[in-house]
């Protein structure tokens, strides 16, 4: 891998940031990919081309708003409330949007001669999202090294951690502040800590409160 190039899917937040700093501890070459697919803040595609440019990695911007014409969800659409019914998807989730992500990095990918496409999607903390679970990501993998014919490998750093794994793994990587300080994960568009109140920032919040306690008991922090 240290000799290898990869492509990280990159949003800006706090997982896919967590994902750039872990790519370039492991890969020779890194670019980012991030998505314009109609999401109400553009402040997400701003910090994301922000954060690459501060890391000094490539960054590519590609429209993908036809996403949000064909599947009405909370992330494209402000009359829609931020919620999860029980039995029922969260309002949050986009139908198809890590598929149609990860097939059009594969295809960046090959034209810019990586082999690797590294991803911040979660098993342990998915929200119930059919397109973030291993065994999506394992088939995904096979469909595009046969659609493409090329050795693709999906790279999911974050598959088994929930959120204080993810907020140590980030202070291993020596980019805790910069994770805490600089991304956006909130559902509102309010960069660091959010607004305390969508199910990003509560799960990103507790996250953190429940790694800082282990790390104080351990004395890291």
């Amino acid at each position: 891998m240290k000799r290898e190039k990869a492509v990280v899917v990159f949003s800006g937040g706090q997982d896919s940031t967590t994902c750039l700093f872990w790519a370039k501890e492991n890969f020779a070459e890194v670019e980012t990919v991030t998505f314009k697919y109609g999401q109400r803040h553009t402040l997400e595609t701003e910090i994301a081309a922000a954060i690459a440019a501060e890391l000094g990695v490539r960054h590519h911007l590609l429209d993908m708003s036809l996403l949000g014409q064909l599947t009405p969800n909370a992330l494209t659409r402000s009359d829609i409330e931020i919620k999860q019914e029980e039995g029922a998807l969260p309002t949050t989730f986009v139908d198809g949007r890590n598929l149609l992500f990860l097939s059009f990095a594969a295809v960046l990918a090959k034209q810019v001669g990586a082999k690797h496409i590294v991803t911040g999607v979660c098993e342990t903390d998915f929200s119930g999202y059919p397109d973030c679970r291993d065994v999506f990501i394992k088939s995904l993998n096979v469909t595009l090294n046969l659609a493409m014919d090329y050795p693709f490998v999906i790279d999911t750093p974050l598959m088994w951690l929930n959120k204080a794994q993810t907020w140590a793994l980030s202070d291993r990587l020596g980019a805790f502040e910069f994770v805490r300080d600089r991304t956006l994960t909130c559902y509102n568009g309010i960069p660091a800590a959010g607004c305390g109140e969508c199910p990003a920032c509560k799960l990103r919040a507790n996250g953190l409160a429940a790694y800082l306690g282990e790390a104080a008991k351990e004395g890291i922090r």
